[in-house]
């Protein structure tokens, strides 16, 4: 007689996970996603490898960012931050001079830069070079104290390596800032997470407040914090909804005084569905980029907490913006940006749990795809407006006395195509703005697209109600408008559109990326 096989029952009243831990995520393991990963990763990483991890990020991020940076025209939106970087100060904090008071902080801070570094297209967008570069080690180190330099390294190149990274990182926009603000918020939130001190809250509050006010769309980041505390570290829930209440009222109150000054931020959106539809390419630079991400995203699962920060960082804006575009206009899929260190080390991390051989690999389609993206950036309508080509046709054709028509039914009221000529005709070659009360090309900021012509903090007079009179006698006029179209004066209207065409005849069009430029010349014989 045989004795039967013996069951030893475990215990679970001593191995279940708590309450506020239901993945059990507390017993390190591993892949250091447990309780203190950045002592796993110490072990098994030296201080020059994980060194490593962030620098080459950071290294490449800078080249890529300053390589070719100059070649494009600032484009609208940047035309507005030169516009206000220009002006006085007066005009950058008098509320009436706002088309959003949320830009108000950034266009401050590049007044400042300005006055150090000059007005120059590179000097204007090496805050975003700078920011971005910081933001790739900060990526990097981030992910090393969660996953490995491994994951580190893979996180912080893939990063780098996104064209819409380099791309952002050479605008004059405060997109780049608002990000290296987003990872610093995120990094700050593991810290408190794994050992609540208050100097980690402080931090995370500061970083908070520096999001806000970078970007205050960008504070629904603070929604995925939230769900990854309430999911995993209830515990300190109630310290965090305070320093994150704190931390957003600055943005908050911003908001509210230009909201009540001012009107609605002036940003303009397609419907949530069209927003949607458009942030594959806008997010990622080629929808294959996005889909390659999101595949690797997929095998970064299973939901442990530090993975489960990147998921909720990647995922939550993405579903809560289009629900908020809906009931408020949303300034496009560029208020997604933030959200790229978090695909990107999603990705990492299930590069990190294959062989080397295949993280090359994928390192190498990012490049082959992206490249065409890539050079397009570099090129001289590489921000999708030829602003610096619109001048130099103008420049070359024009002869004296000319006249300059903007139409204030374009969007943003012309001003694009005015702020161009301000910013790329040299000067002396102004030429006469007949309607808009003013002289355009080479006569400084235009108000920013405000809807006030405003130069130095000075209002110019109002746009020119008799095309007639204003018109008097000149002989050519230059008609700007924005966007590429067939007919150069269709929606020009009222009495300026048919004077427009029955005056005068067209002599020339061109159709620069973002622009249609018309020569119109008096047809009547002088004299």
């Amino acid at each position: 007689m045989t004795d039967a096989e013996t069951m030893v029952m475990p215990r679970v009243g001593a191995s279940a996970a708590p309450p506020e831990d239901p993945w059990g995520e507390d017993r390190v393991g591993a892949d250091g996603g447990g309780e203190q990963p950045d002592r796993v990763t110490r072990r098994r990483d030296s201080f020059p490898v994980r060194t490593a991890a962030w620098m080459v990020p950071g290294m490449l991020m800078g080249t890529l960012g300053l390589m070719g940076s100059a070649a494009p025209g600032l484009w609208t939106d940047e035309l507005t931050t030169w516009d206000h970087a220009t002006s006085s100060w007066r005009a950058n904090l008098v509320p009436a001079y706002w088309a959003d008071a949320s830009d108000v902080p950034y266009h401050l801070l590049m007044r400042a830069w300005v006055e150090l570094l000059g007005s120059s297209d590179l000097a204007l967008r090496l805050p975003s070079i700078l920011a971005m570069t910081l933001a790739a080690m900060l990526v990097a180190m981030l992910a090393t104290r969660l996953y490995g330099a491994r994951v580190g390294l893979f996180a912080g190149v893939i990063f780098a390596l996104l064209p819409t990274s380099t791309r952002y990182a050479q605008e004059a926009r405060p997109y780049a800032l608002t990000l290296l603000v987003a990872v610093l918020a995120t990094y700050f939130l593991v810290l408190a997470a794994h050992r609540p001190r208050l100097w980690r809250f402080v931090g995370y509050g500061l970083a908070v407040v520096l999001l806000g006010l970078s970007h205050a769309i960008a504070l629904v980041l603070l929604v995925g914090h939230g769900w990854v505390l309430l999911a995993f570290r209830r515990r300190i829930l109630t310290r965090w909804v305070v320093t994150a209440s704190v931390g957003a009222f600055p943005a908050v109150a911003l908001l509210l005084l230009g909201y009540r000054t001012v009107g609605p931020p002036s940003w303009t959106t397609d419907s949530a569905r069209e927003l949607v539809a458009a942030t594959p390419v806008e997010l990622f630079g080629v929808t294959a980029l996005g889909a390659l991400l999101l595949g690797l995203a997929l095998f970064s699962l299973p939901l442990r907490r530090s993975t489960a920060i990147y998921t909720a960082w990647a995922v939550v804006p993405l579903l809560v913006l289009p629900l908020v575009a809906r009931v408020t206009p949303l300034p496009l899929v560029q208020c997604l940006v933030f959200t790229l260190p978090a695909w990107a080390t999603l990705a990492a991390v299930a590069l990190g749990r294959a062989r080397a051989v295949w993280g090359v690999g994928v390192l190498a389609a990012i490049v082959v795809i992206g490249l065409p993206v890539q050079a397009a950036q570099r090129g001289s309508d590489g921000h999708r407006q030829a602003t610096r080509q619109l001048a130099g046709i103008v420049q070359y054709e024009m002869r004296s006395g000319d006249a300059v028509v903007y139409v204030a039914k374009d969007p943003g009221g012309g001003a694009a195509g005015r702020d161009a000529l301000d910013r790329y005709l040299p000067t002396g070659y102004g030429l006469v703005d007949v309607l808009g009360g003013g002289a355009g090309g080479g006569t400084g900021g235009s108000g920013a697209g405000t809807g006030s012509d405003e130069t130095g903090g000075e209002v110019r007079d109002a746009e020119c109600l008799d095309a007639t009179g204003c018109l008097g006698d000149t002989r050519r006029v230059w008609v700007i408008r924005v966007g590429e179209r067939t007919d150069p004066l269709r929606d020009v209207g009222g009495r300026t559109e048919e004077l427009l065409r029955t005056r005068y005849e067209m002599a020339q069009v061109w159709r620069p990326t973002g622009f249609t430029l018309a020569l119109l010349v008096d047809g009547r014989p002088q004299g």
